[in-house]
Order: structure tokens, then C-alpha cells, then sequence
């Protein structure tokens, strides 16, 4: 495969692990140990917050009262989207019962966990979306309790559209507190909450941290890093808009990789001398998060043909995948590893983020090779069943007691040849693991 990189990144996206794995396990034992009062302090110290932890439906109403009508409207719109589309992909799910042997019925149930805890982040950016897309699948699911939780912001809390949000899509508990304190607080069932059995939504490194840690006393939709963007383009994609989209998911944070891979170095040098101006024209904290993220983690590479440019993508495996190119069926059937995949210029990965039905919980640094994103199907347990009448199950159970002794479990062979005696007794099996 021939590469050229017109910028390669300097830099990786993988923090300090070690001290932050070091932070975040000493803060989820004080916490465990020191229970609500604990995550309390922890709260001050991190949040700067000492309000209610659990917002009162006085408070849920105060707030929504300050949002005004129109984002209200757009938040109900992206809503109205996100749970029509989880609940299109739940009815791919259905339970499912088959006759395995005559007399012997097997059978799949797919059950909604009953506690779900929604982590929305509330830092840098109001991630109003990130209550939608967690809140709203949860809801969809069938979730019993849905707690969501933010960080405050010191004599403020969390923000008003953000409470606006995680209300109108079904959360049953919003709670103002962020960051591992807020990640421990569902997980070890504080305040009064029923103990989530998930944990879903973005957030920082810690809270990511916080979530690989307690991964198997709790089930958790991934393991996120920073967030990655990757563009596709051909001779017709239009420079602008390439460079655009590229500096829109450059704002995400300092460390937040985007590459463009293209056949056609033209419009590859076009677009690199596009985004300095583009990003200089952000507000502030924007600016110097894009610049970071340009200068250190970004990469353009241009490639042979369209191959070799879908063969670089799945390498990649980008948890947002755009491309801007003819023939969209071509790459909608070639391509293989994304978290979310935005096929023409009409549409763009700010889209999927926000509004358009998809959710924006995706994974990050490769993992897309693997896994896929949050839906309605990470909260649901894929459990089996079975039942049979004892003429069905009895070539079932001369299989399992041979089976079993061959691989020397005799207290599993034993537990066949009890049925098999007392369901044909005077009938002489072969249960030995002899040829």
C-alpha cells in the first residue's frame, strides 16, 4: 500500500495512565468506603459545588425555565429523532424459541438491565446531546431506574438544558455531581440511588478511567479515549467543507486526532492551507483546543486510490468516519471499521453529535475495529432458556454424561444419569466415556 503523509502527528492520544489510574482508584475507595459523605467531599474539591446532589423537582422545573423556547424545541426535535432510531433498532431484537430436538425447547429473551447510570459531561463544553443519547436509548430499553448525572459548575450547577434534557427523555434521578465521584455515586448506590448494573456516556480521561476500573462489578458501554474524526475525500469533494468538518471535531479537545485521507494531493494541499484560518476564527477556548489538536495529533495522507484510501480507514478504525467521494455505495459496502459512518457532503459528523437519530457514543482509539457504539441493545441482557419433556431431553443427557466423563466431570455426568434412571427406569444405557 503507498502512503504519503503531507502531516503525520507527532504525538499520541494516551495520557498519563499511570497516575490517573493511581488517582482514580485511590477516589472510588475513599468513596466506597466513606460512602455519601465522601463523595460529598469529593464534590467540593473537584466541582467546587456544595448544593443538593440530587435535584428536587422544584429544581428540575427552576431549570427548565431558563431554557429558552427554541432550544427547547431543537432538544425535543433531536430527542424525537434518537428515540425513534433506538426504537427501530430494538425491534431488531426479538425473542426467539426453536425445537432443538423433538421434546427440547431452547430458548433467547433479550431483558433491559434495571438500573442504568448516564454520565453527561458539563466541563468545557454543556454536552446537552450526551443526555439525549444516553438517557433516551435507557428509556427505550426499558430500564427500570435511569439516573443521570453532570458535573456542577461552582454557584451555578448543572446546566439548565442540560437538567432540561436528562428530564424530558425519561431520567428518573438527576444529579449534580461530576467526575469519579459522580461515576461512584450510581455505581456504589449512594444518596438514597439503587445501584446501577451500567454505566454509559462520554467523558474525561478519569471518568474514563473510573469506568475501566469498575468494569465487571458493573457492565460499562466502552472504554473511551479522546475523540477521533477521519475524512475521506475524492478530486469532488470541496476543499471548505473538508477543512470545516475537520475543524469542527478538532475543537473537541487538545487531544482530539483528524486525519484526511485522499487520493488527490490537490485538494489535500488545499484543504492544510485552509484550516489555520478556519480555526483562528473560533472563540477562545475552541481555538486553543483546534490548534492543539491540529498541530500535534492531526494527520493528511494521501494515498494510491480509492483502495488503498478504504484499506487506511480501516486501519484506523475511526470512531467518525465522513466521506466525501463519488460512488457512496461503493464505500458504504467496502468499508468495515467505524464507530459512525457519514456518507456525502450533506451530511457530517456534527449531525450524528447532535440531532439526526444516531447515537454520538462511539468508540474511540481503534476500538471501532471491534465493537460499535452505544444503542438500545447495550442495555438489554441476551439470556437463554430451556425446557423439555423427559422423552426429549433423553439423548440429550446420554450425550452430556459421556461428554462429561471424557472431560472428567463426573458430578456432571452424574447429574444426566439420575434423570436418565429415573425418568426409563429398566432401560440399560452406554454412559461410559469408552470408545
Amino acid at each position: 500500500m503507498t502512503r504519503t503523509y503531507l502531516k503525520k502527528a507527532p504525538l499520541t492520544s494516551k495520557s498519563d495512565a499511570t497516575e490517573v489510574q493511581a488517582t482514580v482508584r485511590q477516589i472510588l475507595s475513599d468513596i466506597e468506603a466513606g460512602g455519601d459523605e465522601k463523595a460529598r467531599e469529593y464534590a467540593a474539591k473537584f466541582d467546587k459545588y456544595d448544593g443538593n446532589i440530587i435535584l428536587t423537582a422544584e429544581e428540575i422545573e427552576a431549570a427548565a425555565a431558563l431554557v429558552p423556547d427554541k432550544l427547547k424545541a431543537d432538544i425535543q426535535f433531536a430527542h424525537d429523532n434518537v428515540r425513534r432510531f433506538a426504537e427501530a433498532q430494538k425491534a431488531t431484537m426479538r425473542d426467539v424459541e426453536l425445537e432443538v430436538v423433538p421434546g427440547l425447547v431452547a430458548g433467547q429473551k433479550a431483558i433491559p438491565v434495571d438500573v442504568a447510570g448516564c454520565y453527561v459531561p458539563g466541563g468545557r463544553y454543556s454536552h446537552i446531546a450526551s443526555a439525549i443519547m444516553t438517557v433516551t436509548t435507557a428509556k427505550v430499553a426499558g430500564c427500570k431506574h435511569i439516573i443521570a448525572t453532570s458535573p456542577p459548575r461552582p454557584g451555578v450547577g448543572v446546566a439548565p438544558a442540560i437538567i432540561y434534557a436528562a428530564h424530558i427523555c425519561g431520567a428518573d434521578t438527576i444529579m449534580a455531581m461530576g467526575g469519579v465521584q459522580g461515576v461512584a455515586a450510581m455505581t456504589f448506590g449512594l444518596f438514597g440511588l439503587p445501584k446501577a448494573k451500567i454505566l454509559v456516556g462520554p467523558g474525561n480521561q478519569f471518568v474514563a478511567e473510573a469506568k475501566r476500573h469498575l468494569f465487571g462489578r458493573v457492565g460499562i458501554d466502552m472504554i473511551a479515549g479522546p475523540t477521533d474524526s477521519l475524512i475521506l475525500a475524492d478530486e469532488t469533494a470541496d476543499p471548505h467543507v473538508v477543512a470545516t468538518d475537520l475543524v469542527s471535531q478538532a475543537e473537541h479537545g487538545y487531544n482530539s486526532p483528524v486525519w484526511l485521507v485522499t487520493d488527490d494531493e490537490a485538494l489535500a494541499e488545499e484543504v492544510m492551507a485552509r484550516v489555520p484560518a478556519l480555526i483562528d476564527d473560533l472563540p477562545e477556548v475552541n481555538r486553543e483546543n483546534a490548534t492543539a489538536a491540529w498541530r500535534d495529533f492531526a494527520e493528511v495522507i494521501v494515498c494510491r486510490n480509492r483502495e488503498d484510501m478504504a484499506a487506511c480507514s480501516d486501519e484506523y478504525a475511526p470512531e467518525h468516519l465522513t466521506v466525501q467521494a463519488e460512488d457512496l455505495d461503493w464505500w458504504k459496502n467496502r468499508l468495515s471499521c467505524y464507530g459512525s459512518l457519514f456518507l456525502g457532503e450533506e451530511t457530517t459528523v456534527a449531525y450524528g453529535d447532535k440531532a439526526s437519530g444516531t447515537n454520538h457514543v462511539l468508540p474511540t482509539s481503534g476500538a471501532a475495529s471491534y465493537t460499535g457504539g452505544l444503542s438500545v441493545h447495550k442495555y438489554m441482557k441476551i439470556v437463554t432458556w430451556q425446557q423439555a419433556t423427559r422423552e426429549g431431553a433423553k439423548d440429550v443427557a446420554l450425550a452430556t454424561a459421556r461428554i462429561s466423563r471424557l472431560e472428567g466431570m463426573e458430578g456432571h455426568a452424574r447429574s444426566a444419569d439420575v434423570r436418565l434412571a429415573k425418568y426409563f427406569p429398566g432401560e440399560n444405557f452406554d454412559l461410559s466415556a469408552d470408545a
